[in-house]
């Protein structure tokens, strides 16, 4: 997304919502009680504002994974080539396993991302532009999969070109390596038909046995963005470790959580990052900005067993009911009145000695210096 700006168990059975059409998924089986949870808050470091680092201006940090082997951490940036071509970082989130101490984040490397020519991806606005958003560190083939947006003129204007969402691998080096076929459903257009302006490839994650990757926001065809009254539809994609499409499910989006001020106030937001927990259960962050309220973020466990898959279907607001994936809130991070940033991208840190796994949550600064480049670490339990 680029516009600015007490944990609960509550079960929420997913149903479409009205105001999507007529009313056409049906109720999925409840998620179970237990799952995951957040047994402690381990601490949050910050990196400088605009730090630069080898000539790049660090910033924009969206995404974040790291390889178990080596214990290296990624980050890319979704600059658009406003200060660097799209590029990757490579460091360090120093946290001890033994004390449970979060002892700090560094960068360490940067990598530019490469076409499959050879040459880095082109600025703004230009065809073929890249808006990275998510990376995941593949440890058995020891390369990296990054997610591009893409882009397409908001409605109503005749404004940037058309630039289809990707996912792409590349080695260590950056350089391209092949990309994942994408559903005819995510093409990307100059209609009202297809991804929405900024709502492309926001979340990605390695399965154990597959890849799984999330839009932000609903296509044209799968009903209107969320409202105060209501919430919206998202689609999740899911491909085997062979790059073949499997599945496709529906993923209810919260509705907006408050109005803008004024009312008249712009606000965005949806599915910022997933991360998985096994074949069947992920992690997904829904992160909102709204103006004159600021960001409000939730971390929900989903499940996709039980779910239709509705790959073939044009539309989730017409035809036969489905199901749609369960949600179960694992944590608001609003709770308590807190002030909360940017946040999208979620990572798998090391085991703690209890036991216990590392939930890293980092923030995209915009490169606003009204916003932090933050990182939140988490010991969680898998109950």
């Amino acid at each position: 997304m680029k516009n600015r700006r007490t944990m609960t168990r509550a079960l929420l059975a997913v149903v479409m919502m009205a105001g999507l059409g007529t009313v056409q998924a049906q109720p999925a089986a409840a998620a179970p009680a237990d799952g995951i949870r957040i047994t402690h808050f381990l601490g949050e470091r910050d990196l400088p504002h605009r730090a630069q680092f080898q000539g790049t201006v660090v910033g924009g940090l969206s995404g974040i994974d790291r390889d178990p082997l080596t214990g290296t951490w990624y980050f890319i940036s979704d600059d658009r080539a406003r200060y660097n071509p799209a590029r990757y970082y490579t460091g360090k989130i120093d946290i001890n396993p033994l004390t449970r101490r979060f002892e700090g984040v560094s960068i360490t490397g940067v990598t530019t991302l490469l076409r499959p020519d050879g040459t880095p991806y082109p600025g703004y606005g230009q065809p073929e532009a890249a808006d990275p958003e998510a990376i995941r560190f593949d440890p058995w083939s020891r390369r990296i999969l990054w997610s591009s947006e893409g882009d397409r003129p908001r409605e109503g204007t005749t404004g940037n070109p058309v630039v289809q969402m990707s996912l792409r691998w590349v080695d260590r080096g950056g350089h391209d390596r092949g990309g994942l076929p994408i559903p005819g459903n995510l093409t990307m257009t100059n209609t009202t038909s297809g991804p929405r302006h900024n709502a492309g490839f926001e979340g990605l994650t390695f399965t154990p046995h597959g890849i799984a990757a999330i839009v932000e926001g609903p296509r044209f065809e799968d009903g209107d963005i969320m409202t105060t009254e209501r919430g919206a539809l998202s689609r999740i994609t899911v491909w085997d470790r062979n790059g073949r499409t499997r599945a496709q499910y529906a993923y209810p989006i919260d509705r907006l959580p408050a109005a803008p001020v004024p009312e008249t106030g712009r606000y965005d937001g949806g599915v910022s990052e997933i991360l998985a927990v096994d074949d069947d259960r992920l992690l997904s962050l829904e992160r909102f900005w709204i103006e004159g309220v600021g960001y409000r973020v939730k971390l929900y466990e989903i499940d996709l067993r039980g779910a239709t898959n509705v790959l073939g279907r044009d539309s989730l607001t017409g035809g036969a009911p489905y199901r749609a994936v369960t949600k179960r809130l694992v944590h608001d991070f609003n709770a308590g009145g807190a002030t909360v940033q940017n946040l999208e991208s979620l990572g798998w840190g090391p085991r703690l000695a209890s036991g216990e796994r590392v939930l890293v949550v980092g923030s995209d600064d915009n490169f606003d210096e009204s916003e932090i480049t933050q990182f939140l670490a988490f010991a969680v339990r898998d109950h």
